[in-house]
């Protein structure tokens, strides 16, 4: 992006695009191969490396997720370097298909995600109940310690192959947030979603006791077959999430909305320190809310194209921009929330109580990648 005649240009990252035309005889997962090579995927040493491929498996009965041939473009060119590929994701902390990993990876085999379509394992980075992960240490502002699946970071490079899409909590979803709130076990993703601590449900609760097996600070006691939370004694570690087969402990997304934008900062920061990284973004079927849906409305605005870069915060902005830019498909959540008349702002149109700008400010603070950025076209 070009600064202001007269002010000292801003460092700027090269973001690689390539639009969704295609012309006989090519195809968009030609267009990708060619796209990850020219943005310099070959630059890395994955020579015997483990390499994570960081995707959104989607949740059953969603169809806005990314194919999984995209991923098996990317699974390619990784084995073609030497290196060894695997899909990855950590299970999430809401009740849904992907809260523990039989069903993490039932959910994606019903998506279309095996070794046959993408030619690579799948792994899930938090292990089986969510609760394997590794404390990462964070010099931020919010943060501690990262709370990352043990999988990623024992992995020796980190791709993400990102669906950018609008969030109703973030504003927007892309690489940033699919570092952080994806590569976090669910103890993380409480950590950012919440300022507070778990509740147990007494009428789901059956009295197992795992919860009380896990907790550090013997903060869950059993009262009549059933746990009870000193909230004076816990101190929110989530833990308890995990254990629970039974879904009675769960923790409120309570959080201001920028503060889990700086959050999500933090721990995408955590998870590519010192670890040769690389990012793709898909901008097609730019959906209103999170791949975490059960479902998917109709998209907000054209298909755009396909993005990657070593730099995540300048991918994302330059994402940002790209879909601001679209003008809105008639029928959708954007078309009739604006009452048919472009906004100024798409993301904060759909969803009014989020301040995407927020992540790229407490980038800036960090000094964590570029908010500038080069747009590189490639055909």
């Amino acid at each position: 992006m070009p600064a202001d005649a007269g002010t000292i240009p801003m460092p700027s990252s090269k973001v690689y695009y390539t639009d969704m035309n295609c012309e006989v005889g090519d195809s968009l997962l030609d267009k990708l191969s060619r796209l990850i090579v020219e943005a310099g995927i070959r630059d890395i040493d994955m020579e015997r490396k483990f390499v994570a491929i960081k995707v959104h498996f989607g949740e059953y009965g969603n169809l806005a997720y990314l194919r999984p041939n995209y991923a098996k473009v990317v699974a390619d060119e990784v084995r073609s370097l030497g290196g060894m590929p695997f899909l990855t994701d950590c299970n999430t902390l809401y009740v849904g298909r992907r809260k523990h990993a039989l069903e993490h990876m039932d959910t994606a085999n019903l998506n279309g995600f095996g070794p046959f379509s993408t030619g690579c394992q799948i792994v899930i980075a938090d292990g089986l109940k969510g609760t394997d992960d590794v404390e990462v240490p964070v010099d931020g502002e919010y943060v501690e310690t990262a709370k990352i699946g043990r999988a990623i970071v024992d992995s020796d490079v980190v791709i993400t192959l990102n669906h950018f899409k609008c969030h109703e909590l973030t504003g927007i979803g892309g690489a940033l947030k699919n570092l952080a709130m994806g590569c976090a076990s669910r103890r993380g993703k409480m950590e950012m979603h919440s300022s507070g601590k778990p509740e147990i449900d007494p009428e789901v609760c059956r009295g197992c006791g795992r919860c009380t097996a896990v907790c550090a600070q013997d903060a869950i006691s059993m009262v009549d077959r059933r746990a009870v939370l000193d909230r004076d004694v816990c101190v929110g570690c989530g833990r308890c999430i995990g254990a629970c087969p039974f879904d009675a402990v769960s923790a409120e997304m309570d959080e201001d909305r920028d503060i889990l934008n700086h959050k999500i900062v933090e721990y995408a920061k955590a998870v590519v320190d010192g670890k040769p990284n690389f990012h793709i973004t898909v901008i097609a079927d730019v959906s209103p809310f999170c791949d975490c849906h059960g479902e998917n409305d109709m998209p907000v605005v054209p298909n755009v194209g396909i993005l990657a870069s070593a730099d995540p915060v300048a991918l994302d902005r330059a994402c940002t921009d790209l879909v601001q830019g679209q003008p809105m498909i008639e029928g959708s959540r954007l078309h009739g929330n604006s009452g048919g008349r472009k906004p100024a702002d798409i993301f904060n149109c759909i969803h009014p109580n989020t301040r995407w700008q927020s992540t790229f400010e407490h980038c800036e603070r960090l000094g964590f990648g570029n908010v500038g950025y080069e747009i590189v076209r490639v055909r």
